[in-house]
């Protein structure tokens, strides 16, 4: 084979792989998640959350309030309605008292949660997510407490991104 019939070759495949491409990415139909043509953001903004039973719960439910709403809080008067339920569990923390360097942890938040439409009980979506958040337990004890509220706290707000980005995806699918 010369060198000229190699290069028509590969010039031959790389534009059959560049229209087989182009082919590909014209019939995928991307749009944003929160585009404002669906009114996802409203949806989003018509959203009620349960009350808490606990303070990591309270943490989820605060954090869900402001990233539905942008900051405005709960609406007076909501469109859908959220059951939620969290829970925290605090594990695989090795307790070894004869030395001072820190032990391992992980701290697991998991949020259960239903969405309804107000108007008429039908439940629009339900799942749960989770979120393992890992620490360092130092020997000290209020440190100790420190640093597992910490982790918590970060696995709360990692957990409500979660559940928001799954009730956006529920009120996009939504017919207008």
């Amino acid at each position: 084979m010369s060198f000229n019939s190699f290069s028509r070759l590969a010039r031959t495949s790389g534009f059959t792989a560049v229209v087989a491409l182009t082919t590909l990415l014209v019939g995928c139909q991307v749009r944003p998640l929160y585009s404002e043509k669906d009114g996802v953001g409203q949806k989003l903004g018509a959203i009620a959350f349960s009350e808490a039973n606990s303070r990591v719960g309270q943490q989820v439910r605060n954090q869900l309030i402001f990233l539905t709403s942008g900051g405005a809080g709960e609406p007076a008067k909501a469109d859908y309605e959220v059951e939620l339920t969290t829970t925290s569990v605090t594990n695989n923390i090795l307790l070894d008292q004869t030395t001072a360097a820190p032990s391992p942890g992980r701290v697991v938040v998991t949020a259960v949660y239903s969405m309804k439409q107000t108007s008429d009980g039908k439940v629009v979506r339900t799942g749960s997510r989770a979120v393992t958040a890992l620490l360092d337990i130092p020997a000290q004890e209020f440190a100790e407490l420190r640093a597992i509220r910490d982790a918590e706290n970060r696995g709360a707000r990692e957990v409500a991104e979660l559940v928001r980005a799954d009730l956006a995806g529920a009120l996009a699918r939504l017919p207008k």
